[in-house]
């Protein structure tokens, strides 16, 4: 398209991040309008559901655009969670405990970040990213476990959620 053709790196860098807010926000405004029409725990299976479906096509897209396999491992993962929007306007980070696991921090979220802002309490997540997770990993590799550290509504600590991934050493 001939708009990005002639932006800088600098201009591109700048959209990925607005159009990743503008995803988050869309979601935000879904979950919202489900929340206002069908109460908390309705608004909380729908969006299950709808990660559950939205976390494996993406990332079929960012193994596809990105040359990443399937059953390419954890270090397959860890590629592919650098290619999520998230990575675009959250802060994360990886340590790896050893070369079968590894675990995921969410360290900075905008969400929950916004919902501190407006001394709101935190987005009780942990049973939709339980979902999001798990299904974005076995997406990458059938082999991987997911298992949830923390999450809200559990209590934030050194990050906003964290989660280890792991792969059977058989």
């Amino acid at each position: 398209m001939a708009v990005f053709d002639d932006l800088s790196r600098e201009e591109l860098l700048r959209i990925i991040q607005v159009y990743a807010k503008n995803w988050l926000a869309h979601d935000g405004c879904w979950f919202l309008a489900a929340e206002e029409k069908f109460g908390l725990d309705v608004a909380i299976d729908l969006d299950t559901k709808a990660w559950n479906r939205f976390a494996v096509a993406e990332a079929k897209r960012i193994m596809k655009e990105f040359d990443i396999h399937s059953g390419s491992g954890l270090k397959g993962l860890e590629r592919a969670l650098g290619f999520r929007l998230y990575a675009a306007i959250n802060k994360q980070s990886i340590e790896w405990i050893d070369e079968h696991t590894m675990v995921f921090r969410m360290v900075e979220c905008r969400v929950q970040k916004t919902r501190m802002e407006k001394n709101l309490p935190p987005f009780p997540c942990k049973s939709v990213g339980k979902v999001e997770f798990s299904q974005f990993a076995r997406t990458v590799d059938p082999r991987i476990k997911t298992e949830c550290i923390s999450c809200p509504p559990d209590p934030v600590g050194e990050s906003f959620c964290a989660w280890r991934f792991s792969i059977d050493q058989k």
